[in-house]
């Protein structure tokens, strides 16, 4: 009689240590498939850079010059008066990079193309067969590896000749540029390259290149600050009309020409904020929406709806461009994914019905909204050495869910989120090294990212900015992002801390998951 009892109770012991267990590592369902990551096997880990800031290579090989190469040589453009001549020499130095990215077990790269290195003078001058060869010798090493190329076609970036000709994105011509150059990227490299995004961040190119003037072609009215040229009112929504319809015009020649055979996916990549009422009053709740609508849906509701948001057209009216007929027929196309920049989130308060102090976003134009990182003096998140960086971690899960619910859950993609520090010659390469906050920002980004995915979100990716420390446009190469440290002198690389954390991060959520995305 005593034996059974023991058994019984050995029996329940073993049941309560397995309960215990789930408990501690639960497991999930996610897209059919059990595991204890909440991310599916088929995810995305990566890295993401851009040409300019990347591959320096000034002029080598046959590329052309571009609007950063022009506008970081003039005095004054940017902080440290640096530019990206030589940057960190990844055309040089990629296999090299590509070790650290192994190193990392990454399973993507995300890099642009310099459309001036390919075409240096658009439609109007000859392919640079050198050009083709690089990033044809890139791709094909980094899928040795098990890599899977992620390209964007442009990252800020566009022949001088073309921003010469066009101002650059104020003609509707340029529209037949893009098209072009895509064709030949998609000609070239498509056979091994599955995921294309047209633009990086066109919300910002056109933001600060024609409204506030700090970015090239550097037009601004003289309310929105210093430039010789431009119109900060109109010249805004005449660039976004331009970029929109070279996103279609690249689309429709992916999907009628190459991706049946390619068997890729082509989206585009925006910057996003979360944006958090600055109370619960309605007026600040509807200025919320009307913020993201002038800065996110502003490009995304064209390209999947086929018309700007209503909010747009209540408040610019006839001033907001039109869509024809023809240009409806080629944004019918849409796109396969959403890529993601997502950094930082603020608050926002309502300038229609309250008197607000000037500020960003506080015009018409830009939707009669304050931005601000404090309310009632307190800030939305841990401040930064970045001055638009505010670690507010959940606005993650916030921004994902909000385009899940606008889009019907389009596939997305984190394209890129990162931790900025201020470089000071003073700090020891100890403290360089043993990047702490990076790590905490990172880890607990990730964490609010799969509260989304539990929640339903289709994100099938996410990309760390960035590999290495690199030229961070007006900041010159005063802060750094990298998960390895670059010595700017003798540009050797070294892993920081973050590095060997994101290298555990894969290894725990994606194990073998490599070998499974280049099969």
């Amino acid at each position: 009689m005593e034996f059974p009892l023991l058994y019984h109770a050995f029996f329940l012991l073993g049941i309560c240590f397995l309960v215990l267990l789930v408990s501690c590592n639960p497991v999930i369902k996610v897209n059919g498939e059990f595991s204890s990551s909440p991310f599916p096997r088929s995810f995305l880990f990566g890295t993401a850079s851009s040409s300019y800031q990347y591959e320096g290579a000034f002029l080598t090989d046959g590329k052309g010059l571009n609007n950063w190469d022009n506008f970081t040589h003039k005095p004054g453009n940017i902080m440290d008066g640096s530019n990206g001549d030589v940057a960190v020499d990844h055309y040089h130095r990629y296999l090299q990079d590509l070790d650290l990215m192994d190193y990392l077990g990454v399973n993507s790269y995300r890099f642009s193309i310099s459309w001036a290195r390919v075409l240096p003078k658009g439609r109007f001058g000859d392919v640079n067969w050198a050009g083709i060869d690089h990033y044809n010798k890139l791709i094909n090493a980094l899928l040795l590896k098990g890599i899977q190329p992620f390209v964007t076609l442009t990252h800020y970036d566009i022949p001088q000749e073309l921003a010469d000709r066009y101002g650059p994105w104020l003609s509707r011509e340029v529209q037949e540029d893009f098209e072009y150059y895509a064709d030949i990227c998609f000609k070239y490299f498509g056979d091994r390259v599955k995921y294309w995004a047209t633009f990086n961040e066109p919300n910002v190119v056109v933001i600060r290149g024609y409204q506030s003037g700090i970015y090239p072609p550097s037009r601004c009215s003289s309310l929105f600050g210093n430039c010789t040229n431009g119109d900060s009112e109109k010249e805004p929504f005449i660039a976004a009309h331009n970029i929109i319809l070279s996103h279609a015009a690249a689309v429709k020649i992916y999907r009628t020409k190459y991706q049946k055979e390619q068997e890729g996916n082509i989206g585009i990549v925006m910057n996003t904020l979360w944006l958090e009422p600055m109370s619960n009053s309605l007026g600040d709740k509807l200025a919320a929406e009307r913020a993201q609508a002038f800065y996110l849906n502003w490009f995304l509701d064209p390209i999947i709806f086929g018309k700007y948001p209503k909010e747009m057209y209540e408040i610019l009216g006839s001033s907001l461009p039109s869509l024809s007929k023809y240009d409806l027929e080629k944004l019918k196309n849409g796109l396969d994914f959403i890529g993601i920049n997502y950094y930082s989130s603020f608050y926002v308060k309502d300038c229609i019905f309250s008197v607000c102090e000037p500020g960003p976003g506080n015009s018409k134009t830009e939707g009669s909204i304050l931005r601000t990182a404090k309310r009632n003096g307190v800030l939305i998140g841990e401040p930064t050495d970045v001055d638009w960086l505010f670690v507010y971690p959940q606005g993650m899960s916030e921004i994902v869910t909000y385009i899940k619910e606008r889009y019907n859950n389009i596939p997305m993609y984190i394209t890129e989120n990162g931790f900025g520090e201020r470089d000071n010659p003073h700090t020891s390469i100890e403290d360089l090294l043993n990047d702490t906050r990076r790590v905490r920002y990172m880890s607990n980004h990730l964490d609010s990212l799969a509260i989304a995915v539990r929640n339903g979100a289709d994100v099938r990716g996410y990309f760390a900015w960035s590999l290495l420390d690199n030229f961070e446009w007006n900041d010159g190469y005063t802060i750094r992002f990298g998960l390895h440290h670059v010595d700017y002198a003798t540009l050797k690389r070294t892993k920081r801390l973050s590095a060997n954390w994101y290298k555990q991060y894969i290894a725990k959520h994606m194990a073998g998951k490599r070998s499974s995305a280049s099969a």
